[in-house]
């Protein structure tokens, strides 16, 4: 069995590949040629910790997926010098069962999730966009700069965190990687008034930015809260805005903005347009260079059998 450790995990997963592989990913979804159970979670009181579980069956034109992931959140993890985050993601064969490889999953899910903000930025954002601005300095919002300055040619990239600590850390650790300026923001607003692309990435319970602060055109893509009491984004926006999801089912079961906006009659569940639906040719993305878009994630195990099955095939090659 083939087993992947975090470094070798990260080199089989090229940006750009990934990002076509959650295209794929969310394709099926939507085209019902994939099984996905909406995540288990088991809690661990003791430790007040959780573990999800995550499977999936994926069937695309260019294969059959089949794989299982297993994310522990432990919040006692950092004071022992561990990550909050541990996972692993074990692939198996599809038409037989038999387990083919581990991969180390806290770095498969960054990557994938940063790629699934690449591929709505790619299909949403204006071709144009030049500006954008990352809300978080934590490992998901590495991906998603890189993923971003890979579908469209960032010259200017804004952080902000209110560490600015970890802001400082970030620019050190990501300017080589990519050729937008990064600069640090001083607010919220300095962050998101100029920028044509937005990721958030934190695990704020209040929305990050201002709604009047967007410019025309901005498309944002949402990808920190995953539980019905995290809000990263404004209500105003949402109501305002062309609004697309990685899967309606589990964003209506776990996104915190959606559900409220949901249940003050901002959005109903029509209104959520899966980007499956838009890659598969099904519905439209951005009508005109001043809507406002918002690609809305909370992860769906599609992601993480066709993010295994590219490793496996990149470690094959």
């Amino acid at each position: 069995m083939l087993i992947l450790d975090a470094q070798q995990t990260r080199a089989a997963l090229p940006m750009p590949e990934l990002i076509e592989a959650m295209k794929e990913a969310y394709a099926a979804l939507t085209l019902g040629k994939a099984q996905v159970p909406l995540r288990s979670r088991l809690e661990i009181p003791p430790h007040e910790a959780a573990t999800l579980l995550m499977p999936a069956y994926v069937q695309t034109e260019g294969g059959e997926a089949l794989a299982v992931k297993i994310v522990s959140l432990f919040p006692r993890n950092p004071a022992r010098g561990l990550a909050f985050i541990q996972a692993a993601v074990l692939a198996l064969e599809p038409d037989t069962g038999r387990p083919l490889a581990l991969l180390e999953g806290a770095v498969l899910t960054a990557r994938r999730t940063g790629a699934a903000s690449g591929a709505a930025t790619d299909l949403l954002a204006r071709p144009d966009s030049r500006v954008a601005a990352i809300f978080g300095a934590g490992t998901q919002a590495r991906t998603q700069l890189e993923a971003v300055c890979a579908v469209r040619p960032i010259e200017t990239a804004w952080i902000y965190d209110p560490d600015a600590a970890r802001v400082e850390a970030y620019i050190a650790e990501m300017q080589p990687q990519v050729r937008a300026r990064l600069r640090a923001a001083s607010s919220p607003r300095q962050a998101v008034e100029g920028a044509d692309v937005i990721c958030t990435a934190t695990t704020a319970t209040a929305p990050v930015f201002e709604d009047a602060a967007l410019k025309p055109g901005v498309h944002i893509n949402g990808i920190g809260s995953y539980t019905p009491q995290m809000v990263e984004l404004p209500p105003e926006t949402l109501r305002r805005a062309a609004v697309f999801v990685d899967s309606r089912e589990a964003v209506l079961a776990e996104a915190g903005e959606i559900i409220a906006a949901v249940e003050a009659g901002l959005l109903s569940p029509q209104d959520l347009t899966e980007l499956g639906a838009v890659i598969a040719g099904a519905a439209p993305g951005r009508k005109d260079d001043t809507q406002i878009t918002v690609f809305k994630s909370v992860g769906v195990a599609v992601q993480d059998a066709l993010a295994a099955r590219l490793a496996m095939r990149s470690v094959a090659r």
